[in-house]
């Protein structure tokens, strides 16, 4: 009954994502002109001269709008983000911005702070779940997830020192402006959900929703394993269903889930459990996976977000200024790597997020996040995306019958005193180790070949590069890292590719100074 009156509700949405399947080029055109009209009302409007676009045609304004205004990433747009936070009304966008979202994409010390308009919160975040949620509930109309609650490991945000504007991961600040209705529905209390103290945090989650029914939860795949690990520490149970029997969705983001999809098979052994992967960012929800049976996501188009793509190739030539030919989605082609650039009802305008997607279909567009525009490793020609290693992690893991929980690769340049030729070093934290770590190195690297062409060829006859190097860490050092950083919880991530070897190093010292498990190998 609860389906039949949500679905009776979501007719028009519904409809929306029927139609954005068939003709997303009509929904983009009508937010970018949107877009025009609310953006020519601000600072950087008036500056970009967005008022010369008004009266031309679509691929006329296309055309003035790549011309007037540059492609840019989080540093050179800094600037009108820096006038926003300073409490500076109408700079990006024709609202008044007092919440912002601080992005840790990676875990470096430096955070950004992503403007989070009302109309983004609405439109793109909240409507992002919306369309989620009614997807997923007219494709399975036999969902319980209504019988229950849903169970968000969040963030936190603190004011600035006016208590005008707040900053925090997305998940608080959505959280935070969510309807007073949805505590009815959602699971833990605010009061726990907002804690700062992460630790402390997961010990109150499981002291106040392991005798609750929970029927979904959502979040990044390695923090929610951590509270699963806490949780089954509490009850006692084996595996997640003997503590909630209802769980059957788990929606998940920001990283890769393919190393962590046997993990939680094994944590919910259940035939009718499902796995939906959303491309909720900072910056915006962009896509969900609105077909279970595909490993690729649907692009969202009718959400206040306009999208470009840069081949990767041209991407240096885009952010030195050159003037090139950059695709709309109606340019776009399959199996080609894009840097997304999105210009959205957040106040962001030609602004490079750092991801990078391929498109596995047109029409509908659906698409896979292969990688970060920064976070690759080119150190001897070999073009790894974070795409082929987790492919080749996964690919791995089954052969050899483990499981890992965490890992991050950098590169060894060669040294000629020793005539060694260059490799990759991967540090590893396996919660099932393999039964030998040498073939388990060979395998990886065999299959890095399979899933790389470039990595293929500099393999060929140690042509360039040496095989893998494998260090495998205790369990619970990742977290530990994570923690001595401030990073614990929220949306931070493990840089899971990286340009030296100081992360590495960083976690091999922390490995030979602390022990961070019980004895029985569940973490402190």
């Amino acid at each position: 009954m609860i389906n039949n009156l949500f679905l009776r509700f979501s007719k028009p949405l519904l409809k929306e994502i029927e139609q954005s399947r068939k003709r997303p080029f009509d929904f983009q055109k009508d937010c970018f002109q949107n877009l025009l009209s609310c953006g020519s009302k601000t600072a950087f409007g008036k500056e970009h001269r967005f008022n010369e676009m008004e009266s031309k045609r679509f691929q006329e304004q296309i055309r003035i709008f790549q011309h007037n205004v540059p492609i840019r990433d989080y540093d050179t747009f800094l600037p009108y983000i820096d006038r926003t936070c300073n409490g500076e009304d109408y700079v990006i966008w024709n609202q008044k911005i007092k919440w912002f979202a601080k992005s840790s994409g990676t875990s470096s010390d430096k955070s950004k702070f992503i403007p989070v308009t009302p109309d983004s919160l609405y439109l793109t975040h909240y409507g992002g779940f919306k369309r989620m949620l009614t997807n997923y509930i007219s494709t399975h109309t036999d969902s319980k997830i209504f019988s229950g609650k849903a169970l968000t490991l969040g963030g936190s945000v603190q004011p600035d020192k006016t208590g005008k504007s707040f900053s925090g991961d997305l998940s608080a600040i959505l959280l935070e402006n969510s309807p007073r209705l949805a505590e009815f529905v959602r699971t833990p209390k605010r009061s726990i959900a907002l804690m700062s103290d992460f630790d402390a945090k997961i010990q109150a989650i499981c002291k106040h929703c392991s005798s609750q029914n929970i029927t979904n939860f959502s979040g990044v795949p390695s923090w929610n394993l951590m509270l699963i690990n806490k949780l089954l520490e509490y009850t006692g149970k084996a595996n997640l269903v003997e503590v909630w029997p209802n769980i059957e969705l788990f929606m998940h983001g920001g990283i890769g889930f393919e190393p962590y999809r046997e993990i939680y098979r094994n944590l919910m052994p259940k035939e009718n459990m499902h796995y939906l992967e959303n491309y909720n960012a900072s910056e915006g929800y962009f896509a969900f996976q609105d077909d279970l049976t595909i490993n690729s996501m649907l692009l969202t188009v009718g959400n206040g977000v306009f999208y470009e793509f840069i081949p990767m190739e041209n991407l240096d030539k885009a952010l030195n200024g050159e003037i090139i030919e950059i695709p709309t989605l109606e340019e776009v082609e399959t199996g080609v790597d894009y840097a997304l650039v999105i210009s959205s009802v957040n106040g962001l305008w030609r602004y490079l997020i750092g991801d990078c997607i391929q498109f596995t279909s047109l029409l509908p567009h659906r698409l896979q996040v292969t990688g970060r525009t920064q976070l690759f490793i080119n150190a001897f020609g070999e073009e790894l995306m974070i795409g082929n290693a987790e492919k080749a992690l996964a690919a791995a893991c089954k052969i050899h019958n483990c499981t890992v929980t965490d890992f991050t690769i950098a590169p060894v340049f060669m040294d000629l005193d020793r005539n060694t030729k260059g490799r990759h070093k991967w540090a590893v934290e396996f919660s099932n180790s393999p039964d030998n770590l040498s073939d388990f190195a060979k395998t990886l690297d065999s299959q890095l070949a399979l899933h790389n062409s470039d990595y293929e060829a500099k393999r060929k006859n140690y042509a360039t590069m040496q095989q893998l190097e494998l260090v495998s860490l205790p369990k619970g050092t990742f977290y530990s890292w994570m923690q001595k950083r401030n990073k614990a919880g929220g949306q931070n991530k493990v840089p899971r590719l990286y340009r030296d070897l100081s992360i590495i190093d960083s976690l091999l010292a922390l490995q030979n100074n602390s022990n961070p498990l019980n004895n029985d190998g569940r973490y402190q």
